[in-house]
């Protein structure tokens, strides 16, 4: 198949396949594995214009793939808050049962996956940025693709520097085996790398692209992007400054909020980055995306496994009337607005609307759902974290302005639900922040770390078994510290 950069993203994530030697081995659960003849021999490799765009293609292809939005994603980033809890049979994937419960250890298989699937995608993009500048081709391309695989290995590491704190920061293809097996480095000096990585993508990114490449990492996603690794380490000035960079590039509240999450309207006015994913009839292997499949409705043709569902403790946190309620949980025994019977049997009362897809559109002998595209930083998050900085700035106007227009959305022109916020208080209002937060992002993959980063891990994690000055970092996967001979450390408490 002819692959060029003209190809609309949504199928070169579908299509494009890693022809790159990877570091860590593929998991068996992963369709990105193809037969030898689909692969370039890699003494023939970086040569033209065409093989930089195969390249940073196969760089986008991998980020859906199973490590990276299946299990091991889930487990890590969903799993330990109290919105979410394993779901299915009890003794299906019953390891993920540990996530709950913080019972986890570094033997887990599913922090290991974690750890490689993010490492993997390091080790594309540091390819690309190794190899790409010594190709002759156009350079507006070239910089451009720099750009890319800069905001893409930004986002691995941001993975994986709040799951695990101290990581070895690897910013180059290893050249000899004394580069394969490296120390942790301190979070701050991979903090340091992310910001490094983002603020020069954001100098060469378009701010949008023609439909044919809709999906691609633009200047507003490595702003925004920018802001969230900004608040995490409590940059405020810098998360007011990016999010105000991104409000004046032209995004907007997509008017539906459960319309939002629906195939039909990805790539939206408001999505500010989402892993475009697809179908590809005739070819399973590229139709590989398990996002939906492993959240789906269980024991339905079209559904799925039925693993992350949200829990009564979610369902408690709405406020009366909050449309985002049903946009965001399907409920057992009702109609969907789509018009699926979410039929009343089986155990598991609830599942993640959000990465819902409508029976109807199952294809026999592919993936259920392999067509939603996961979202990954809306405007509307954009604009809860230019709220939060401004209250920490002790700027309530803009706090207050940018909550409510979250609000007033969710609303939905219904006055007399979800009233604006009026305190000025800033204790108050941060505690208005976080909770628009969890609702509006509620099974998003941020719960978890949101409240780490508050700080409230025991306060609201404690029933569940968190344990302060443990369990704000998953362990260092054993097989990584048996694999470097102890050069790498564990966590404590592990």
């Amino acid at each position: 198949m002819k692959r060029n950069h003209t190809l609309p993203i949504k199928r070169i994530a579908s299509y494009a396949l890693p022809v790159l030697l990877a570091i860590t081995a593929g998991c068996g659960k992963s369709f990105l594995d193809v037969p030898p003849q689909g692969q370039q021999p890699a003494e023939e490799f970086w040569k033209t214009e065409a093989d930089a765009t195969k390249a940073v293609n196969a760089i986008y292809a991998n980020l859906h793939e199973w490590r990276q939005v299946a299990f091991a994603a889930l487990a890590v980033e969903d799993l330990g808050s109290e919105e979410t809890e394993k779901g299915s049979d009890p003794n299906d994937a019953s390891f993920l049962s540990n996530f709950d419960n913080f019972t986890v250890t570094a033997s887990d298989g599913q922090v290991a996956d974690f750890w490689k699937g993010q490492y993997q995608e390091v080790n594309l993009c540091n390819q690309v940025l190794d190899s790409v500048p010594k190709i002759q081709m156009d350079d507006a391309l070239k910089n451009r693709y720099l750009a890319e695989a800069k905001f893409v290995r930004a986002y691995a590491y941001f993975r994986l520097v709040r799951a695990y704190g101290d990581i070895p920061l690897r910013l180059h293809t290893p050249k000899g085996p004394e580069e394969y097996n490296l120390p942790r480095t301190p979070k701050a000096e991979v903090w340091a790398a992310i910001e490094k990585d983002l603020t020069e993508a954001t100098a060469v990114l378009p701010a949008t692209y023609p439909a044919k490449d809709a999906g691609r990492a633009t200047k507003g996603a490595a702003l925004a992007l920018h802001a969230k690794v900004a608040m995490y380490q409590k940059k405020w000035q810098d998360v007011f400054t990016f999010t105000n960079q991104v409000m004046g590039l032209g995004y907007s509240l997509f008017p539906d909020y459960e319309k939002l999450f629906r195939i039909a309207n990805e790539n939206s006015v408001e999505s500010v980055f989402e892993i475009q994913c697809q179908i590809i009839l005739g070819n399973r292997d590229a139709s590989n995306s398990q996002y939906s499949q492993i959240q789906g409705v269980k024991s339905q043709q079209g559904g799925g496994w039925g693993f992350n569902t949200p829990t009564q403790a979610l369902v408690d946190a709405y406020e009366p009337g909050d449309p985002r309620k049903n946009a965001t949980i399907l409920f057992r025994g009702t109609i969907n607005a789509e018009g699926d019977s979410i039929k009343n049997i089986g155990i598991n009362r609830r599942f993640n609307y959000k990465s819902y897809v409508p029976f109807g559109l199952f294809r026999d002998g592919y993936n259920e759902g392999a067509d939603q595209n996961v979202r990954v930083i809306r405007y509307a998050e954009v604009l809860l974290m230019n709220a939060e900085a401004a209250n920490e700035l002790g700027n309530s106007g803009q706090a207050l302005s940018s909550l409510n227009a979250v609000r007033a959305r969710a609303r939905g022109g219904n006055n007399t639900i979800l009233p604006d916020v009026t305190t000025t208080d800033q204790a108050q209002l941060r505690l208005a922040i976080y909770h628009e937060r969890q609702i509006e992002l509620a099974m998003e993959r941020d719960r978890f770390f949101d409240v780490i980063r508050q700080g409230r891990g025991a306060q609201v994690f404690g029933p569940l078994g968190f344990k302060a000055g443990k369990n704000e970092l998953m362990p260092i996967p054993q097989v990584e510290i048996d694999l470097s001979s102890n050069k790498l450390t564990q966590n404590p408490g592990y």
